[in-house]
């Protein structure tokens, strides 16, 4: 049994899992800025306490030298020389055996140390422990007229020299300004994208409930988007389009088959009841057998589109040349419709198509009858055979009124009819939809190649034998 999952707006959809993808980001980096921070800081300290041992140098073998105070004063004013105020080390000078001489402060209560182990050690920066608590001393050497006299050392505790708390709030402030900017970033974009697609999705219950004057934004400068708005307007025109015909079909067939069912029970009539007798009743039941014939050939078409559009027609592929073919067709219909002043333009030489010939005879004579009644049943048709790549293209061109504009996009519609020829001509407006479905039942095509007030122009493609 299938559970319906709660629903989430795509705002917070997106959202959320940017943020979090952004939160997760950048505390990564806060974690490896913290970690490159507190290393360079910890380099840059131990570097100080190497100035203030070396300065303490300095100074003593400068007293030494005559050019100093007699007096050696372990206290180094770190403002005045520029030293960092973070740290403030504790020097130690010693003599060669380790013995402290003087210092800067007093020796912190349990705080000791073996300098006569740190001399032995050759390394000038070493690290030790002195009552669980580790400790980084810096080691220089006292050298007066070439021989080591001494040693000063500058002791600092490790927690000190990595204390970074300043730059780790100002690390924390940078981060949360960044990850609001983001969050504000993320919040905008989503919710300026998902607005069109919620006006969609509002559009699309308004055409479901049968209201197809929907209002949507324009020019969306996503290209994706507003692709989606643009192919679900089209879809809009064509659903109210498609309901318009449905329920013109409904009033066109009524129409259509109420006509000649009224006038054959008119003639009947007439018949029965001796209102006509003789020759004129003989006529009367012609004309009566002639609407019959109507009727069914209507009834007919509408059962063979509905048995071509379900597969249940076949179709027969065969062979044929091409110009042989088409001249036969023009011919046979030229000699029932002598009005017509038909041309034909054949290929310059032989091509052999593969094709259903009877369907291709169908598509044809349905363009030429089109044709004729585009004319009012008298002008001239041109068709002509060139070649498209691998096809066989077959124009047929009148020189009638023209399909308007607004109508173009519709004529290949089952049961959709002009409303220049609903009033003219009966049908169920089958024709062009039947055609097209019959040229590519056969692998052709069927398509309005131009269509103005000097005429109309149709193309059939088919495949050709290479």
């Amino acid at each position: 049994m299938s559970m319906n999952k709660k629903k989430i707006s795509m705002l917070t959809h997106w959202t959320r899992n940017y943020v979090l993808t952004l939160a997760i980001g950048l505390i990564i980096l806060f974690i490896l800025s913290a970690i490159w921070i507190r290393h360079t800081t910890t380099e840059h300290r131990v570097e100080m306490m190497e100035l203030i041992a070396e300065e303490m140098v300095s100074r003593i073998t400068n007293i030494a030298a005559g050019v100093g105070p007699e007096q050696v004063d372990p206290y180094i004013d770190r403002h005045e020389d520029g030293f960092m105020r973070e740290i403030n080390p504790i020097v130690y000078i010693t003599d060669m055996t380790g013995k402290v001489v003087t210092t800067n402060r007093p020796f912190p209560p349990g705080l000791s140390f073996d300098f006569n182990e740190v001399i032995e050690d050759e390394n000038t920066v070493q690290r030790m422990k002195n009552e669980g608590k580790l400790y980084t001393i810096v080691k220089r050497s006292v050298i007066i007229d070439d021989e080591i006299v001494g040693y000063v050392f500058a002791v600092e505790a490790n927690e000190k020299l990595t204390e970074v708390n300043q730059e780790f709030g100002l690390l924390a402030l940078v981060i949360l300004i960044i990850g609001l900017l983001g969050w504000g970033a993320i919040y905008t974009l989503s919710k300026r994208l998902s607005k069109p697609i919620l006006e969609v999705a509002a559009a699309a219950k308004l055409v479901e409930s049968g209201v197809y004057q929907i209002s949507l934004p324009e020019e969306i400068k996503e290209k994706e988007v507003d692709e989606l708005i643009t192919s679900f307007k089209e879809m809009v025109v064509r659903l109210e389009q498609l309901e318009k015909t449905r329920t013109e079909l409904l009033a066109g067939v009524t129409h259509e088959l109420k006509t000649p069912v009224t006038s054959i029970s008119g003639l009947l009539q007439a018949v029965r009841d001796d209102i006509v007798t003789g020759d004129e009743a003989k006529d009367f039941i012609k004309m009566a057998y002639d609407e019959t014939t109507k009727m069914k050939t209507m009834v007919g078409d509408l059962l063979f589109f509905n048995s071509f559009a379900v597969d249940a027609v076949p179709v027969k592929i065969d062979v044929y040349e091409v110009n042989e073919m088409v001249e036969e067709i023009i011919r046979t219909w030229s000699a029932t419709h002598p009005q017509i002043d038909l041309h034909i333009q054949v290929l310059q030489s032989r091509a052999n198509v593969s094709v259903d010939h009877v369907r291709v005879q169908q598509i044809l004579v349905n363009l030429l009858t089109n044709a004729e009644q585009a004319m009012d049943g008298s002008g001239t048709i041109c068709v002509s055979l060139h070649f498209i790549g691998k096809d066989v293209a077959i124009d047929v061109k009148d020189l009638g009124c023209g399909i308007p504009d607004e109508e173009q996009p519709f004529i290949f519609e089952r049961f959709y009819r002009g409303d220049q020829k609903k009033y003219k001509v009966r049908g169920l407006g089958l024709g062009l939809a039947l055609s097209k479905m019959m040229a590519q039942s056969i692998g052709g095509e069927l398509s309005l190649l131009e269509s103005s007030e000097q005429g109309t122009t149709f193309r059939l493609t088919v495949p050709k034998i290479v």
